[in-house]
């Protein structure tokens, strides 16, 4: 089924249902960036295969709503579908709130799946309708009736994470997350996403690719805890410790009767972002509703001694892996039998030569020439290029590790690139280095920082359309909240850098039919020197790859950018080449000699 066919059918459903507009976000029920195949109904409707968007389909129109990540992937796998690209951010587009509140007309319906919306954004859809006099329609799931054939949801098993990699036990988890509950009045605590779930009882699964976590719901109360689960996924020395800690099993799908029973008079604490529409519409309306963050996504992105010690040998295998992928890369692409594909098909051989590898850890991003100025590109068998001499090729990837995730990119050129691809190459490194260099006194924000990546490119006119850093999950989510690096506000991202935070560092430059260049480290939030001015606080570089000195220019670098540089490089050195045997050690050395 063509996608025009699978809209006019959604369409014909739209009229039987009397629904005149219809969301279908990437989403699924816990609100995960990052869904399993049965939940891609976005996808499924449009062939737009990023992994962020949202469309509205109307009688008259289907638009779909993307961030800069994804504006040249969208437009090109579109091209054709009667669906108008709406660019996020971009002067004069709506938002998809705006855009409803032009279309929607007086006594309309609005329909969607409440269980893939969240109770934000359901209750701004709610005002947006009712101001127009109408109706919300959240109990149907209208694309499963168009998809035939859909994925079943994910039966795959469960894992436990010993605490020698966790730092941190059930108990103490609990009683934390219980302690804020406390403090908020809270006779229960509901949690719909997976990660924070996962986080608190030191579990992973495999229900998403790439992405090492288990479908579940979750009430926690002061002396138990309700977690709905298949439980077939669990083994029998799983079952037995979530006992121990008062952790009761119960059907999957029996969650949501569960939160109609809460008794009258109660109050839950709930994070408005995190859980879904349908969830909030079934709590019963005498219990109280004390709408705060979860705790858990702060709790876990302040990663333990334990935890950052793990990191850290994560980063120095995966970086190790790099560095050899770097000198394969250099030596052999001129035999003209290397494609993007079997580039990164040589990565996750190199990984699997780690001891304690589980699997990528988000889809690989391994772009050749022009297929590198699209942010989020991913190579398939279509679309599969040989590399060759003259442009760069860009490898975003990552590895799970029972240690961490870990999240890197890099750039190479292959043989001699052209002067502005030099300067560009230059300009992302200073950017890179810079904010890599950042002191600041604690209450800082990834947004306050953010100016010392951009302003080599806002010197120059020019911009990156996406975020600077973000945080990074262990065993988790790649992109983990509650701090990151963009200058534009974004409340999931806002929060005070705390020691023991984990965040990328990765601007990037693109041009569309020509190249791109991204290069990405992870960092390490730390305690500096405490004084009479308050903390003060530093980002230590955790990754240990050299910046393909081939590509840099010195010529646009200050003393101070060739510094940074220089130290970065030694520290590679320093970090990797004891893992390297003598061949790789000079080479390693070669790459990270000094630019004067």
């Amino acid at each position: 089924m063509e996608v025009a066919d699978r809209i006019r059918k959604l369409r014909e459903l739209m009229k039987e249902a009397e629904i005149d507009f219809y969301i279908v976000p990437t989403a699924d029920f816990h609100q995960s960036e990052y869904v399993g195949e049965y939940f891609k109904a976005r996808k499924f409707m449009t062939g737009f295969t990023g992994s962020a968007g949202t469309i509205v389909v109307s009688r008259e129109e289907v638009g779909l709503w993307v961030d800069g990540r994804y504006f040249i992937q969208a437009a090109n796998q579109i091209k054709g579908a009667p669906i108008t690209l709406f660019k996020m951010g971009e002067p004069g587009v709506p938002t998809i709130n705006e855009y409803l509140e032009t279309k929607l007309k007086e006594g309309e319906k609005l329909g969607f799946d409440g269980r893939v919306v969240s109770m934000s954004e359901g209750l701004e859809y709610e005002k947006i309708v009712q101001n127009k006099k109408g109706h919300i329609v959240s109990g149907q799931d209208l694309v499963d009736k168009v998809w035939e054939n859909r994925p079943p949801i994910s039966e795959e098993v469960a894992f436990a994470l010993d605490e020698k990699y966790t730092g941190e036990s059930v108990s103490s988890k609990l009683k934390r997350i219980r302690k804020k509950m406390s403090e908020n009045k809270a006779d229960a605590h509901i949690l719909n996403t997976i990660d924070d779930i996962c986080w608190t009882l030191n579990i992973r699964g495999n229900d998403i690719e790439f992405f090492p976590l288990v479908l579940s719901y979750g009430i926690i109360y002061m002396g138990h805890m309700d977690l709905y689960i298949d439980e077939k996924k669990l083994d029998s020395r799983m079952k037995e410790k979530l006992k121990k800690e008062n952790i009761f099993l119960h059907p999957y799908n029996s969650f949501y009767e569960a939160v109609k029973n809460i008794a009258e008079g109660k109050s839950v604490m709930l994070d408005p972002a995190k859980i879904n529409y349908a969830t909030f519409n079934n709590i019963p309306r005498g219990v109280e509703k004390v709408e705060e963050n979860n705790p858990e996504i702060l709790f876990k992105s302040m990663k333990n001694e334990v935890e950052v010690e793990n990191i850290r040998q994560a980063q120095i295998k995966d970086s190790v892996c790099y560095v050899k992928f770097m000198k394969w890369l250099k030596e052999n692409y001129e035999k003209g039998d290397i494609t993007e594909l079997s580039a990164s098909a040589k990565l996750d051989e190199l990984r699997n030569e780690q001891k304690n590898y589980i699997r990528p850890s988000f889809a690989p991003i391994c772009a050749y020439g022009p297929h590198s100025a699209s942010p989020h590109y991913e190579s398939s068998p279509k679309t599969d290029v040989v590399l060759e001499a003259g442009n760069f090729f860009l490898a975003d990837t990552g590895a799970g590790f029972l240690e961490g995730s870990t999240d890197i990119t890099r750039t190479y050129a292959l043989g001699e690139v052209s002067q502005d691809k030099k300067e560009d190459f230059t300009l992302v490194a200073v950017s890179n280095l810079r904010l890599a260099s950042a002191k600041f006194l604690y209450g800082s924000t990834g947004m306050v920082l953010d100016i010392l990546a951009r302003k080599p490119f806002w010197d120059r006119n020019i911009n990156f359309n996406h975020g600077t850093g973000h945080g990074v999950g262990y065993l988790l989510g790649i992109h983990e909240g509650p701090s990151g690096f963009r200058w534009n506000f974004r409340s999931h991202e806002s929060h005070q850098l705390e020691a023991g935070m984990v965040i990328t560092n990765e601007p990037g430059i693109y041009y569309e039919g020509s190249h791109g260049v991204r290069l990405e480290n992870e960092l390490l939030v730390c305690n500096g020197e405490k004084n009479e001015y308050g903390q003060f606080m530093y980002l230590e570089p955790i990754t240990y790859i050299p910046f393909d000195i081939e590509a840099i220019e010195p010529k646009i670098m200050t003393q101070e950018d060739k510094t940074l540089l220089n130290d970065y490089h030694k520290l590679v050195f320093e970090k990797i080449s004891p893992f390297l045997d003598e061949e790789e050690k000079v080479w390693l050395e070669k790459f990270t000699r000094e630019v004067e």
